[in-house]
């Protein structure tokens, strides 16, 4: 049996394990390709990437938040940790934490959000240009206050 493939069609994403909403940001933001994502859109513009990605079954169930978001960012110089705090996010506590680092001597700022649910490890990722946070972390919320997972046939 073969793979199907990924598709995101009018805000509804599905692959052989993930299936959710999550509703496209809108304004200038284009959907582009970046391995290792589900999805991911750029703004040339504002020089900022919003990414999403999601795993089922491989470390979802007894890892704390806390520590799924230090994961992401183990290749990085200089964290700073700018702020964290717990949400609500599709019925389940998630974490959303914000800094800054460098990345081969490049400085971004971020903000990311992980949520677990069913067994499974959402991760949602805000990277600016340094003085970029502020200006798009209110679309970047509004982007995931949008996800729901979907189960089959929805």
């Amino acid at each position: 049996m073969g793979c199907a493939q990924p598709s995101y069609h009018q805000g509804v994403y599905r692959d052989d394990s993930l299936a959710f909403r999550l509703e496209p940001p809108g304004g200038t933001w284009r959907r582009i390709e970046l391995e290792g994502t589900a999805l991911a859109l750029r703004d040339d513009e504002a020089q900022a990437t919003l990414a999403m990605q999601g795993r089922c079954g491989k470390d979802g169930d007894d890892v704390p938040l806390e520590a799924l978001t230090h994961h992401l960012f183990l290749q990085f110089e200089s964290r700073v940790l700018v702020s964290s705090s717990e949400l609500m996010l599709d019925g389940r506590a998630a974490l959303r934490t914000e800094l800054d680092a460098k990345l081969d001597g490049v400085p971004k700022e971020f903000v990311v959000t992980v949520l677990k649910k069913d067994g499974c490890v959402y991760d949602f990722m805000l990277v600016a240009a340094p003085g970029g946070r502020a200006l798009i972390a209110p679309a970047y919320d509004r982007w995931v206050a949008s996800f729901h997972t979907l189960g089959a046939g929805q």
